[in-house]
């Protein structure tokens, strides 16, 4: 992380989400502060600061006065409608539009997921 070409304030917030996503992080767990975030990427406070606040204005994290940044009740399945609605406009979209293109039906487009989500080259099989 922290050199993927994006503002490193963005590459902070989509850390904590990463870890409020994989469960690493639970609704009412305490947050990294942004002492610890920025001390543990070599980062300005300032930078990390801004990245945790993005996630307030979000609403996946809340400060308790005097002890820190919690990770906010819902923010889980937040972040998840969130990363759908981008996935779906980043990936699906494109497809639909390339798909019509070809000729290729909504069962066609099944099939060819189904089949590649089966292959042997994905490190992990995937279940639909």
């Amino acid at each position: 992380m922290i050199d993927d070409g994006r503002a490193l304030f963005l590459q902070i917030a989509q850390t904590v989400e990463d870890a409020i996503l994989d469960g690493s992080l639970a609704e009412e767990d305490q947050a990294p502060s942004t002492n610890e975030l920025s001390a543990f990427h070599r980062i300005n406070p300032a930078t990390a600061a801004k990245g945790v606040n993005m996630l307030v204005d979000k609403g996946v994290l809340y400060k308790r006065r005097g002890i820190g940044m919690f990770v906010a009740p819902g923010a889980r399945d937040l972040l998840l409608a969130e990363r759908r609605a981008v996935f779906a406009d980043r990936y699906i979209e494109p497809l639909l539009i390339e798909a019509r293109t070809l000729g290729l039906t909504p069962d066609d487009l099944t099939a060819l997921v189904r089949e590649r989500a089966a292959s042997p080259d994905l490190t992990e099989g995937i279940r639909l």
